[in-house]
């Protein structure tokens, strides 16, 4: 969140990601260099107690409603079920942030994944046969964003998904790669509102760390290596900087292993493991 001195609203920018780890990023004791969200931890607030509601859907739904996912209609997945909690997308009587802010004269708009509308499927083939008109598939558009730029659906391959925006079906751009993507949109809708003078909402929601676990080939090849040390080291030195930063209890232990979890010295592919972190 930021105010500009001229506005007498804040700036509201909230990023959400899939299947993170609690300490996967460096501001939580990670080792994954992760340097602009650090410096804005390093000016905020970091949150040591937060839930979620066990699935991806679920957790989307009640952070864009403020409702208990059951309350939201979306209380297990996106496929529909013939009671008002498990429909599979957005109930039509719960309001949105966006839906709420757009009234005050907010900017609203969204980047990236959203996966709360039901489920968006493909014809035969890879023709898309998307009805952008059902009111059992609401999309940002139709829940108070007038921006999208994303993936209606859930996740996928971070090189080639099937796009939206507030105009409707786009083509994927030959360069696509969901993050940087998605974080370019973001900032073209943030220049947007400041062009109109707006005060903004963006909701940004990344696919990434989301199995498939796709990155850039240059990527992967900087950490090649790093993790030869194995889960086991990761876990114990993650846990003491943690400590270290005073987000968990010094008197607090590490945890006992999981027991289906083999040690790393037991690991057939190394190599492979090594890679897939």
């Amino acid at each position: 969140m930021q105010t500009n001195p001229e506005q007498d609203r804040p700036n509201i920018l909230l990023i959400l990601v899939d299947d993170m780890g609690y300490s996967d990023i460096g501001c939580f004791g990670g080792e994954i260099p992760t340097p602009n969200l650090d410096r804005l931890a390093s000016g905020g607030v970091r949150l040591t107690s937060v839930y979620n509601s066990a699935r991806c859907c679920p957790s989307r739904a009640s952070l864009l409603t403020g409702l208990h996912p059951h309350q939201a209609g979306v209380g297990h997945m996106v496929n529909h079920r013939p009671l008002p909690g498990y429909q599979g997308y957005l109930r039509e009587n719960t309001a949105t942030i966006a839906e709420v802010l757009n009234p005050a004269g907010y900017f609203t708009a969204y980047a990236g994944k959203w996966h709360c509308g039901g489920v968006w499927k493909r014809a035969d083939g890879d023709q898309l046969n998307w009805r952008l008109d059902d009111p059992t598939h609401p999309t940002p558009m139709s829940r108070g964003f007038k921006r999208y730029y994303g993936n209606p659906a859930g996740g996928g391959n971070y090189f080639r998904q099937h796009l939206m925006n507030e105009n409707g079906v786009i083509e994927t751009p030959p360069d696509f790669y969901t993050t940087d993507h998605y974080t370019s949109a973001a900032m073209r809708m943030m220049d947007e509102a400041r062009e109109a003078d707006q005060p903004f909402f963006l909701h940004l929601c990344y696919n990434a760390p989301h199995w498939p676990l796709h990155a850039p080939e240059e990527n992967i090849a900087r950490f090649r290596g790093k993790y030869q040390c194995g889960w086991d080291h990761i876990r114990t030195s993650r846990h003491e900087e943690l400590k270290g930063m005073g987000l968990l209890d010094k008197r607090w232990p590490i945890s006992p292993r999981d027991e289906d979890s083999h040690p790393w010295e037991d690991a057939e592919l190394p190599d492979w493991e090594d890679a897939r972190m």
